[in-house]
């Protein structure tokens, strides 16, 4: 007892640090949320290319993130931690300064490429420091500050772009710097090289479609495919947002990323102070189908607001669903990972990416015929993810049942 109260103390500050990282990517890709509809102009883009812009990003952590998995499998966790914000940094920088289109694509490629490299490699961190009993919490820590960072990243974004459009841009590029900087001083390695398994180095020869289809038939493979319903839901939200208030309430980017910033740290602050202990009282599997319930409630009335207030009540509640749902799956994840941790949280960020890919690019699409259609559409997303989520939760049971007669 006394020897896992003196691990969980040792993993609070490692935990801290991981959370502040995670807190400052996500605070990068949340600047672009109320800016980019008015930055795209600036170089005589529209609604599709912002779309492919939010997209690529999202396709290069596809691409890349089962790959950092498995080298954190091999390497260690903190080596890909402090590469990946030292490359997000620069994508940073460049998009601060572009001067063509193609700045902002090259931007994107590499944001979303060494991004990539941290999420699922901090996941790892907590499954390394964490016993499964504490994982939750440790997952909603995690998920916590990347909401936080989601929402503040808005609220950063819109009020420095009030002096310049860069600006919001430039002061994430200093931000992930210092956070590299930190974590290669202090952040401790927890994956030491006696556990670095050989199934992580031997994957490294099995191509990425085929371990996402190994992953789909694996214990993982629903809870992989709820990841992607949870991510195309967000980004569904996220990509169109910034128009959808332009156009309806002609909002300017200031009053989107205050609208973002107050609903999300409602979501945030449930998610950091109440998941863990929703998880462990009532279990993964009702907060499961608890949150896309509410995030299909919160897709219908959002297109029912009239004014400021409305807004704000309607994002919050798909926020508090979205926001309940991350941390759950995580930790349900995790615990039927066993010792491949970097590998499995690999393939659930690229579950994680395709979610993010299809999202902006559908919406963007469904918003030319209507601007209610796409959220109508991600309403009905989360209804069929509850509703194959309560067909596999009873197969589940029905098979434990058998098994134990």
């Amino acid at each position: 007892m006394e020897d896992q109260q003196q691990i969980q103390k040792r993993s609070r500050g490692p935990l801290a640090l991981l959370s502040f990282n995670l807190f400052i990517i996500m605070v990068g890709i949340g600047l672009v949320i109320p800016i980019l509809p008015f930055y795209v102009e600036l170089f005589d883009a529209n609604a599709q290319i912002m779309g492919l812009l939010v997209a690529v990003f999202s396709f290069m952590q596809f691409l890349f993130a089962p790959i950092w998995g498995r080298l954190s499998d091999k390497i260690g966790r903190k080596p890909l931690i402090t590469v990946g914000l030292f490359g997000f940094a620069i994508a940073e920088f460049i998009f601060a300064f572009a001067n063509g289109l193609w700045m902002l694509f090259l931007s994107r490629i590499l944001a979303g490429t060494f991004g990539s490299a941290l999420m699922p490699t901090a996941m790892a961190y907590v499954s390394d420091v964490t016993p499964p009993e504490k994982r939750g919490q440790g997952m909603g820590m995690l998920g916590a500050a990347m909401a936080f960072g989601i929402v503040i990243g808005p609220g950063i974004g819109g009020w420095l772009a009030e002096f310049d459009l860069s600006y919001p841009f430039i002061f994430a590029g200093i931000a992930a710097t210092i956070a590299g900087v930190v974590s290669l001083l202090i952040l401790p390695e927890s994956y030491p090289q006696e556990k670095r398994t050989a199934e992580a180095v031997d994957s490294r020869s099995e191509g990425q479609l085929f371990l996402m289809k190994k992953a789909l038939f694996s214990p993982v493979g629903f809870l992989l495919i709820l990841v992607f319903i949870m991510s195309f839901g967000l980004a569904n939200f996220q990509a169109i947002f910034g128009y959808y208030t332009m156009e309806r309430y002609s909002y300017s980017p200031q009053q989107v990323g205050l609208i973002i910033l107050i609903t999300g740290i409602v979501g945030t602050v449930i998610q950091g102070g109440v998941v863990g202990k929703l998880v462990s009282k009532f279990g993964e599997e009702r907060i499961l189908t608890s949150s896309l319930l509410l995030s299909a409630v919160g897709f219908v009335i959002m297109t029912l607001a009239t004014n400021f207030m409305w807004v704000l009540i309607t994002t919050s509640i798909f926020f508090i669903g979205n926001s309940t749902l991350r941390p759950s799956l995580n930790s349900f994840i995790s615990k039927l990972a066993g010792n491949r941790q970097g590998m499995i949280m690999g393939l659930n960020n690229s579950f994680l990416s395709l979610g993010n890919v299809a999202g902006p690019i559908l919406a963007g699409t469904l918003y030319e015929w209507n601007i209610h259609i796409p959220y109508l559409f991600g309403a009905f997303v989360m209804i069929f993810g509850l509703v194959a989520t309560k067909i596999w939760i009873a197969k589940k049971q029905k098979r434990a049942g058998l098994e134990s007669q």
